[in-house]
């Protein structure tokens, strides 16, 4: 059936599209209905949905004039087909485009469109707002790139903005769009980073706005049938999906005369794509680390070498063990990042330099980008010194006990020969729990010690503690510490118990678990259970934040 005719009046289009999401689309029709500017074409693209999409779609269009449907007659497997048959029926004058589970502040439209009619640009582009599904945290996306208002005459003013690829922060002028006929890839995911890519370089210009025009939803650790494309990072056909893509936005920027912007591309492709799959090697085995080398290695070796010099050491260490085929190490490497954890070993060349792993590298670029001499492994202060703790055994103690045995390596050798005296840190309420054990050295740059951790010896909130939280380990030296992450076996059956705080009237689930994603650190989860979950936690979270005070301040008196 053909879709209604685009409302009268109407300037802007928002494309909603949409694909067995039933539960959520109404969420984000009606996130446009509300729009302080009134004057919209609503399409709602769906590409071929099974569950009850279509009947929702449908009621929705009954419920508002401004709204039409438009159904795929076969399913495309991706945005671009079904966002390009509605650019195919829109009229209005300028278009954005909406995903089914996000949704778009309440002056989002007014925003962009202001910033259109105050100077002639291409697009109006503004702050995403990322809100995570499981917890309701909110950040902003790329927040140093729309900090502050301006215009922009090209992508060359701020080749930082290739971080910046979602399609769906922009309002688009129809006769940009049309001018450079400039539509969605078809037959890959990933299509926003490249239509964005030909946007900013093809656009005149543009303007940036501080104010948030997308509120994207996002789901971190969600299963794999569930999560969006650009979470399904255990697939390989991801990895190919993204690195196909890169390579055709190489070849637009090289036929279009932008190819002085490629070292910035092959930059943001190592600091935000490869970043991502990095996090992950941890926890992925051998035969897919294998796949991903082959399919990554080849592309990696075309990227600007000036691109790699622009990395922390920490992720061009795990690229070139990728490239090297030292899959294993590479996973070593992969869960230090972010967190400063050492290599547990490291080689001397012959000049003095200082390299990743047990031998000196090879070639002259392995040697370029495994050489860490520039972390100054034995010199830098203390309390940034470079160590990494993990758990080598793990077991259930008495009680409410876990013991321990923990490994630390030492590559800078900034530890004295000798035992060493260190302690576990654990803070889920007011006051750090304390666990203290000794480290006897094994080798040199190598310390073992076994510590146990009751975790009934935890000091709660009266209100209980829902969450979870990771110990660390605190080293000290001439009177100043050291913290570090502990990384624990990235597989091992989870521990739980219930445990009776503040003399059974607090009584929790405490779990013992691998963290689950990278870096693997030691995880312990509490969930309130019995007066606690259904008493204290209610009345607590209803109650204004004065009189919560007071409430806690009495209930702590009563219970102590």
């Amino acid at each position: 059936m053909t879709p209604p005719a685009a409302p009268p009046g109407a300037t802007v289009t928002v494309v909603v599209i949409v694909h067995n999401d039933a539960a959520r689309l109404p969420r984000a029709v009606a996130s446009v209905r509300r729009q302080t500017h009134a004057d919209l074409d609503i399409v709602i693209s769906d590409d071929h949905s099974t569950d009850d999409t279509p009947d929702v779609a449908r009621r929705l269009v009954t419920e508002d004039p401004r709204i039409r449907y438009l159904r795929l007659p076969v399913n495309s497997g991706g945005c671009g087909v079904p966002r390009n048959r509605a650019i195919g029926m829109s009229r209005a004058p300028y278009l954005m485009f909406l995903d089914s589970d996000d949704e778009l502040p309440g002056n989002a439209v007014e925003l962009l469109l202001a910033a259109h009619r105050e100077r002639d640009i291409d697009f109006a582009m503004g702050a995403v707002r990322r809100i995570r599904a499981d917890n309701g945290r909110r950040s902003t996306w790329m927040p140093h790139l729309v900090a502050e208002r301006r215009t922009l005459d090209g992508i060359e003013a701020d080749p930082r903005l290739f971080f910046e690829h979602l399609a769906t922060s922009k309002m688009y002028a129809r006769a940009f769009l049309d001018r450079h006929g400039l539509l969605f890839p078809e037959d890959v995911h990933y299509e926003d980073q490249l239509f964005s890519a030909r946007a900013y370089c093809l656009a005149r210009a543009f303007t940036i706005i501080p104010e948030p025009v997308y509120h994207w939803y996002v789901a971190p650790y969600a299963p794999t049938g569930t999560a969006s494309i650009s979470n399904q990072r255990d697939r390989l056909e991801n990895v190919r999906d993204r690195v196909h893509v890169q390579g055709l936005i190489d070849a637009f920027l090289a036929e279009s005369g932008h190819g002085a912007l490629r070292p910035d591309k092959d930059y943001k492709f190592l600091k935000h794509d490869i970043r991502m799959y990095s996090g992950d090697l941890p926890h992925r085995d051998e035969e897919w680390l294998a796949a991903f080398a082959d399919i990554v290695g080849p592309y990696l070796a075309t990227l600007d070498p000036d691109a790699f010099a622009r990395l922390p050491r920490a992720e061009r260490v795990v690229i070139q063990l990728i490239r090297d085929r030292r899959l294993a190490e590479a996973r070593l490497a992969a869960r230090g990042l972010g967190h400063g954890a050492a290599p547990r070993r490291v080689a001397t060349g012959e000049d003095g330099r200082v390299y990743w792993g047990d031998r000196v590298p090879e070639t002259e670029w392995a040697r370029r980008e495994l050489d860490l001499s520039d972390l100054e492994l034995e010199t830098r202060p203390f309390p940034s010194a470079l160590f990494r703790h993990e758990i080598t055994r793990l077991a259930p103690g008495p009680g409410t006990c876990v013991d321990l045995t923990i490994r630390t390596y030492d590559p800078g050798l900034r530890l004295p020969v000798g035992p060493r005296h260190a302690a576990l840190h654990l803070a889920p309420g007011p006051r750090r729990l304390t666990a203290a054990f000794r480290l006897s050295p094994l080798r040199p740059g190598v310390f073992e010690g076994r510590v146990r951790l009751d975790l009934a010896a935890t000091v709660l909130p009266v209100q209980g503690f829902e969450g979870v939280r990771h110990p660390v380990v605190r080293l000290t030296q001439r009177g100043t510490s050291h913290t570090g992450l502990l990384l624990a076996p990235l597989e091992f059956p989870a521990l739980s118990a219930r445990v009776d705080y503040r003399s059974g009237t607090a009584p929790h689930r405490v779990t013992v678990e691998p963290e689950g994603h990278a870096p693997g650190r030691l995880q312990i989860r509490w969930l309130p259970v019995g007066v606690t979950s259904r008493v204290i936690r209610p009345v607590v979270r209803r109650m204004a934040p004065p009189r919560v005070k007071r409430a806690v301040r009495l209930v702590a008196g009563v219970l102590r």
